[in-house]
């Protein structure tokens, strides 16, 4: 004789509706969501689905470790925290270890602001505006507590304008990379916990100064300075 089928749930976490088997939702017989499958007071929503009041789009790796008995989270999940929380809501422990371990954001990581500034133009063919090249950047300049600085930007931040004076909480105004690629500084800052905070840019009036050998005065005219202020709470 054939097995009998598994009992379809439908289930509204926070007003996102779900499908999924009784065998699934009882997996952890302490689990807050095999208790609601005991109680028959537990809330339900109109069309009698199970109804829990909480984040409904989290819910869905909380479904998915209850099936398969792990976690798998994309690449780009950024809320470790958040759905750790679901986790300990869910009274599902292993859950919670598993997003705890696979967040990469060290759980003491120190609070603080770096700001990210850079002067740059762009270069310029014969034909002036018409025939724009590519933006250049001389530098991109680091300022803020040094320990924040190095524990971002590692073996790319360069000291040598500012040597260690030995101080550990010391803050610094003369760090810069060793590259130009101010779309690689943000991702090293968003990739270790920075948000950005704010922001300013103006012209330099770089026209009315007397040239450099060799700098072209069409792409001195357009230089320009940029300042971004990230935060890490």
């Amino acid at each position: 004789m054939a097995d009998a089928p598994a009992e379809v749930l439908e289930l509204n976490v926070g007003g996102v509706h779900y499908a999924t088997t009784r065998v699934s939702i009882a997996r952890d017989p302490n689990s807050l969501l095999a208790v609601a499958l005991r109680d028959p007071e537990h809330p339900r929503d109109a069309r009698g689905r199970l109804f829990f009041d909480r984040d409904g789009v989290l819910f869905r790796y909380v479904l998915d470790y209850l099936r398969d008995g792990a976690l798998a989270l994309p690449e780009c999940f950024r809320e470790h925290k958040r759905l750790a929380r679901e986790a300990q809501h869910y009274r599902l422990p292993g859950l919670e270890s598993a997003v705890v371990s696979a967040d990469p954001r060290p759980p003491n990581r120190e609070k603080g602001c770096i700001t990210v500034g850079y002067r740059g133009s762009f270069a310029f063919g014969r034909d002036g505006l018409a025939d724009v090249k590519f933006r250049k950047l001389s530098r991109i300049l680091v300022c803020g507590k040094v320990t924040l600085c190095r524990d971002v930007f590692g073996e790319t931040l360069n000291e040598s304008r500012d040597p260690d004076h030995g101080l550990a909480d010391r803050y610094t105004s003369r760090f810069f990379l060793k590259h130009s690629f101010i779309e690689q500084a943000f991702d090293m800052l968003q990739e270790n916990g920075f948000k950005l905070a704010a922001s300013a840019g103006s012209g330099t009036a770089g026209g009315a100064a007397e040239l450099k050998p060799g700098v072209d005065s069409e792409e001195n005219r357009w230089n320009h300075y940029n300042e971004f202020v990230f935060v890490r709470e």
